[in-house]
């Protein structure tokens, strides 16, 4: 079930009376997306939900300086832009699962932008680029 599907069966985000829809950052064994039906974002699972999105924004951050780093070295490699181009791949499918999750969120009569054709939870071995 995709998180549109969800939507869909519940009407919205906002399932009952204060409760709602979050896609959490991280997925199934088979790559498919995980919510969590709430009534606050104070529970276990919400609060390490928002641990997980911390650190993986705090993981782009960092990769990106590398990748400039990396990119800024005119003796790099094939070999190494492939490794790095990868990982900021995976990264910024983190961060837009994080974006995706976080718009969803926002509170009523706030639209989140549209979604682009992108699709932040495509499984691992979908990724442009992985296992070649």
């Amino acid at each position: 079930m995709t998180g549109h599907d969800v939507r869909a069966a519940v009407g919205s985000t906002r399932v009952g009376r204060g409760s709602s829809v979050r896609l959490l950052p991280w997925s199934t064994p088979e790559g498919k997306p995980c919510y969590l039906v709430t009534d606050d974002g104070g529970g276990y699972l919400s609060r390490m939900a928002d641990v997980q999105e911390s650190t993986q924004l705090d993981m782009a951050d960092q990769l990106l300086g590398h990748a400039r780093a990396l990119l800024s070295e005119p003796k790099a490699g094939a070999r190494e832009l492939r490794f790095v181009a990868a990982r900021l791949v995976e990264s910024l499918h983190d961060t837009l699962r994080v974006a995706r999750s976080r718009g969803e969120r926002l509170p009523s009569g706030v639209e989140p932008l549209d979604r682009h054709e992108g699709d932040p939870d495509r499984r691992d071995d979908e990724r442009p680029g992985e296992g070649r």
